[in-house]
């Protein structure tokens, strides 16, 4: 009997010490699992962290190649073009025939012609009229024109006139100073100031304006004159008002490159000083009646 006791024992002490070690293997397999599923997420998260280091790298990359591109593209983008630095072309060329109250006429060419940007451009005017039984007067200006404000240029440059019917200093060359542009409602102006030699000093203002009764007949009226500062020439004119012209223009466009006209006007002259080299005139006044035709290139 006491034998069968100690067997009893046993068996129970069999049974904890299989339990105790079953427990202690589940235990240490818990742990390893769950320092493998550590390690996993730590390595799964320095993977993600990698690979958003190395999007961020590669995105870096993208956007730099971008920009460099972008700015190759700018360089090489002439951007004048977008800003006035297209060159363009004009000339206009206007004859016409004209008679006083007096019956005396004469004939007349007016070329104007331009060429440059928005900005910058080059003008020549020429102006030449020959009254009857007399030579041709001729007067040319070369402008350089600079862009200073919308619808405005400041312009300088030289100006020749050939005076036929004086005997000496035929040729006169004179400094030229001014304004080129549009004037509040739409007037086109030029105001020039000249300093010539033998202290000749004039102003000209030159302004004209469409009215549309249809869009081929139009009319213009416009005002031109001329005022002599100072004049101590030998052909010297009187100071003043030296020369006034207004009038209304009415021409019909054919197309815009051909434009036949009528002009009614209204003019004065002061007339010239007394020197030793002509006889002092008086001024003179009346209407002038006209006709012609003006070509654009």
């Amino acid at each position: 009997m006491h034998i069968t006791k100690r067997s009893s024992e046993m068996k129970r002490s069999t049974r904890r010490f299989f339990i105790g070690g079953m427990m202690s293997s589940l235990s240490v397999l818990t742990y390893a699992h769950e320092g493998h599923d550590q390690m996993m997420q730590t390595q799964m998260n320095r993977s993600e962290q990698s690979s958003t280091v190395m999007d961020h790298s590669l995105r870096s990359s993208q956007i730099k190649s971008v920009q460099s591109k972008t700015a190759v593209q700018h360089q090489q983008h002439d951007h004048r073009r977008e800003h006035g630095g297209q060159i363009y072309q004009a000339t206009t060329l206007e004859s016409a025939w004209t008679i006083d109250d007096h019956g005396r006429g004469s004939a007349s060419t007016e070329l104007k012609t331009w060429v440059g940007t928005d900005e910058n451009k080059i003008f020549v005017k020429a102006h030449v009229e020959k009254a009857e039984s007399k030579q041709a007067d001729t007067e040319a200006k070369v402008l350089y024109s600079r862009n200073i404000a919308d619808f405005w240029d400041v312009q300088a440059g030289v100006r020749y006139q050939y005076q036929s019917e004086q005997q000496q200093d035929q040729n006169q060359w004179s400094a030229v100073f001014g304004l080129h542009g549009l004037a509040p409602y739409f007037f086109e102006t030029d105001a020039y100031v000249y300093a010539g030699q033998d202290q000749r000093w004039q102003l000209s203002l030159e302004t004209s304006r469409d009215f549309l009764f249809t869009q081929k007949l139009i009319a213009q009226p416009y005002l031109n004159a001329d005022i002599v500062l100072s004049d101590q020439s030998k052909y010297a004119r009187k100071s003043g008002l030296a020369k006034l012209q207004t009038g209304i223009q009415m021409r019909y466009e054919i197309s815009k490159k051909v434009m036949p006209f009528i002009d009614v006007a209204y003019a004065y002259s002061k007339g010239v000083k007394q020197t030793e080299w002509q006889t002092a005139s008086q001024h003179e006044k009346g209407g002038l009646y006209g006709a012609g035709l003006t070509l654009k290139f």
